[in-house]
């Protein structure tokens, strides 16, 4: 069992392999229904959450919440989606947001300009010029939207396990290289891992809690002991009294919670 994410630039058959993947293995596949989940649980518009991820670095600063609670949000309904393994994720950036859980496989689908364009063109019924001009749009703010939140190039193979190039291949044959390299040993879930998931979600959760009205915070979870770390002008308020009291009632999974202000939080926070 384990957990698999594709990432892919604009038309390079990324789902459609994500969706020979999940019937293959028999996994779920997922990818809206992470941004549904979200506008669900945060009461945030669904289109507003879209535009999100999807125009940035721009779009995030035009409404209240801001970058930093959208993907906070999009972050908790993902990985609340994947704890139980078993799941195929195709959207932007889950290699990313899926960050410290140590049994995902990360996967990047790449496909050649020409071959996307000439896709775009019989789906659109559009000049191969239009296509052409459409699937760079829209790979540049892909790379915007993951370097401004991560300081990080989508296109950058080390980000992930494995890397396809489609171009000479058929999408069964990519199918099959990602469903031999999800069988091996290093991508299958233990007890260990699949802590890691539940503490993830839980210190995900208490983050996008807190996101809206504190949201110079890092959050950490270990075995539900939950470590939050705010800046050092976030004091101790009656008001952040009140929501960590909120917090420890409505979130399950906490045993202990402690804050601590000014202080560096660890690289695996959230």
């Amino acid at each position: 069992m384990s957990i698999i994410t594709i990432s892919r630039g604009s038309s390079s058959m990324g789902k459609a392999v994500a969706e020979q993947v999940a019937q293959k293995l028999n996994y779920q596949l997922i990818s809206r229904e992470v941004l549904l989940d979200a506008s669900n649980r945060f009461n945030v518009p669904e289109i507003k959450l879209e535009k999100a991820i999807h125009d940035a670095p721009g779009i995030l600063e035009r409404y209240r919440h801001g970058k930093q609670s959208y993907v906070a949000y999009i972050r908790s309904a993902l990985v609340e989606r994947v704890i139980g393994d078993n799941v195929v994720y195709h959207g932007l950036a889950g290699h990313l947001l899926l960050k410290g859980i140590p049994h995902v496989l990360k996967v990047r689908i790449n496909a050649d300009l020409e071959r996307r364009v000439a896709i775009v063109r019989e789906r659109d019924k559009i000049p191969a010029q239009d296509a052409r001009t459409r699937i760079l749009e829209d790979d540049k703010q892909r790379r915007k939207w993951t370097q401004s939140l991560y300081g990080q190039d989508p296109w950058d193979t080390s980000l992930y396990d494995l890397t396809v190039c489609i171009d000479k291949l058929s999408i069964e044959n990519a199918v099959d290289y990602i469903c031999q390299a999800a069988n091996t040993e290093g991508f299958k879930s233990s007890e260990k891992n699949i802590q890691k998931a539940k503490d993830m979600s839980v210190a995900c959760r208490v983050k996008a809690s807190l996101v809206e009205e504190f949201p110079n915070n890092s959050v950490k979870c270990e075995y539900g002991n939950v470590l939050i770390y705010m800046k050092g002008k976030d004091q101790m308020t009656g008001k952040l009294t009140k929501k960590l009291n909120h917090i420890r009632e409505s979130i399950s999974g906490i045993h202990h919670l402690e804050t601590h202000v000014g202080i560096e939080p660890p690289p695996d926070a959230v």
